[in-house]
Formats: structure tokens, C-alpha cells, sequence
């Protein structure tokens, strides 16, 4: 059975791609979308294929990979259920850096200057976690850690769209508050995808020792697996791929706690197992996510943040309730 299991995530994952393709307000035929986005056609079904529909697919194929997996690793680094980016406050510190690149005017000068501020923020928000909360922390010292990360990088974004001249910077907030994948073009993709796919190997590479850390520190070591390398390898591919994620798209929330759980019977006791599948969960269930938005009929488009907090936030709270009925 678990053999089977990365088969069929993958074709779960091919399936949801290909419908985040054909699916928009524009009835487009995608065989012909297709076709003349292959051929360069300028005709409108190419138009919005090239630059609506497939950026946006690949965009949610990998920010919901980068999510899965970095919930996965996380939650095997600290050795704890409820470690996840949106819920250590990574996530909102990630958008933190890529506020201030955008509104230092940095992003304008230097492309590069948004993934690099979403980056440091995530960099910065993991190392402090790691030092507050430490590898051994508790569920309630974890969640007070990453609320107080959380709020900090909150209120520090509003302050900083507060006191910028852009009179559009409530809708800035609302984007980098809530997460969207809409209005993304491929120029998103090129600055993401590179940093995003460097930090995911990071933290596949981060496998075989979070294996040996889950039997304990001193069983790593003799096992000739350093702790500090480990944690080092989940750290930066962590602010790499998930701060570059935010720089393009916002804070989009719990993919990163629903997925590694749901798929850890499946994976067994072995985290090795568990990030790869996490990464393919995690592309599926954010790519059914945003399909779902487009599905809803008229008006405004539900942000992809709300959909997915909506999802997330009762799972979160049955996990917190069966944690401690667990420590009681």
C-alpha cells in the first residue's frame, strides 16, 4: 500500500493541474488554449492561458509543495504536532521582508530584493522560534512562540504600510494578510520558482537525519548524523522556499499542518518518507484550493488565505484538544 501511495498522490496532483488549467471566468477551450500557446498564436485563448491561468497553476503547484513539505520537516525538527509556517509566525515574518522590499522601493531597483526580503524574514523568524522554543519545546511554548513571532511581524507590516505614501496600501495588506494566487504572472514564477526549488531540496536533503533525530540526539550522533547540520538544513531550506513563496503570493495558511498529518499513517514512522509525500499532498490540496475559488460563481474572489484558514482552523483546534488530552 504505501508503495502506491506516491502513484497515486501523483496522479491526484496531475489531475487538480490540469483542471487548474481549464478552469476560469472565461469559457476557453483548453486543447485550443494549449495549441496556440505552443505554436506563439496571439488569439485570446492562448492569451489567457500564457498569462492568467498557467502562472497561477504553477505558482499553486509549487507554493503548496514548499508549504507541505516545510510542515513536514518542521514538525520533525521540533518534534512537534502543531509546527507548521503559518502557525509559527514564518509565514507572516516572510511577508514582513518582502513589505519592506517593496515599500523601501528596493523591489523597484533590484527585482530580486522581494524573495530576498521574504527570505530573511523566514530566516529570521525560524532561528528565533528555534531559540525560544528550542527542539524539545512544549505544544503550549510552541504555540506562544509562534504567536508572539506572529503578532510582532503583523504589526509591523501595518505599521509599515501605515506609514507608506501608496494610497493603495490597504489593498497591499489585504494581500499580504490573507495570500493570493490571482493577477500572478510568469515573472513571479522566474523570481520564485529557482529559491523555491533550492530550499526544497534543502529540506529533502534534511530526510535521513531528522530519521535518526526522531530516535533521539544522542542516537544521531552515533548513527554519525549531526543534529546541528540537520537543523540547519531545515532552517534555511525553510526561509529559502517558504519566504520566497510569500514574496509572490502572501501568507496562505495550515497547508503545511493539514497535509503531513493526514499522509503520516501513510508514510509510517519515518519522516524521510513523509516530506515527498507531504510536497505532493501539499501541491494537490492548495491547487483544489484555488480551483475551488474560481468555481464560485460571481462577485469578488475569496482570497486563497480565507479558504484555506477555513480548512485549517478546526483541524488546528481538534489537534491542540487531542494534544492535550494526550499530556492529561
Amino acid at each position: 500500500m504505501r508503495r502506491t501511495v506516491p502513484w497515486l498522490l501523483g496522479l491526484v496532483l496531475i489531475l487538480f493541474f490540469v483542471t487548474s488549467l481549464a478552469v476560469g471566468p472565461a469559457a476557453v477551450s483548453l486543447p485550443l488554449a494549449v495549441r496556440e500557446w505552443w505554436t506563439g498564436g496571439d488569439g485570446t485563448a492562448g492569451v489567457i492561458f500564457a498569462q492568467i491561468r498557467l502562472p497561477r497553476a504553477l505558482l499553486g503547484l509549487g507554493i503548496g509543495a514548499v508549504l507541505g513539505l516545510s510542515g513536514a520537516a518542521l514538525q520533525g525538527l521540533l518534534r512537534n504536532p502543531l509546527a507548521e509556517p503559518g502557525v509559527i509566525g514564518v509565514s507572516a515574518s516572510a511577508g514582513l521582508g518582502a513589505v519592506i522590499a517593496f515599500y523601501s522601493g528596493a523591489s523597484l531597483v533590484f527585482p530580486l530584493a522581494l524573495p530576498i526580503g521574504g527570505m530573511a524574514g523566514a530566516l529570521i523568524a525560524v532561528t528565533l522560534l528555534y531559540l525560544l522554543a528550542g527542539r524539545q519545546a512544549s505544544v503550549l511554548t510552541l504555540i506562544l512562540a509562534g504567536v508572539a513571532i506572529s503578532s510582532l511581524a503583523g504589526a509591523l507590516t501595518s505599521l509599515t504600510l501605515s506609514l507608506s505614501p501608496n494610497p493603495f496600501a490597504l489593498t497591499e495588506i489585504v494581500f499580504w494578510m490573507l495570500g493570493s494566487l490571482a493577477d500572478r504572472s510568469m515573472n513571479h514564477v522566474g523570481v520564485a520558482a529557482p529559491f523555491m526549488a533550492v530550499g526544497a531540496l534543502l529540506l529533502l536533503l534534511s530526510g535521513r537525519g531528522l530519521d535518526a533525530l526522531s530516535l533521539g540526539e544522542g542516537t544521531a550522533q552515533s548513527m554519525g548524523f549531526s543534529p546541528r547540520r540537520t537543523g540547519t538544513l531545515v532552517i534555511l531550506g525553510t526561509a529559502l522556499s517558504v519566504g520566497a513563496a510569500v514574496s509572490v503570493a502572501g501568507a496562505i495558511g495550515f497547508i503545511g499542518l493539514i497535509v503531513p498529518h493526514l499522509l503520516r499513517p501513510l508514510a509510517g514512522a519515518q519522516p524521510s518518507r513523509l516530506l515527498p509525500l507531504s510536497a505532493l499532498g501539499g501541491a494537490a490540496l492548495l491547487l483544489a484550493a484555488d480551483t475551488a475559488l474560481r468555481l464560485g460563481g460571481p462577485g469578488p474572489e475569496l482570497k486563497l488565505g480565507v479558504v484555506t484558514a477555513l480548512l485549517g482552523a478546526p483541524f488546528f483546534l481538534a489537534l491542540v484538544l487531542r494534544t492535550r488530552t494526550r499530556v492529561m
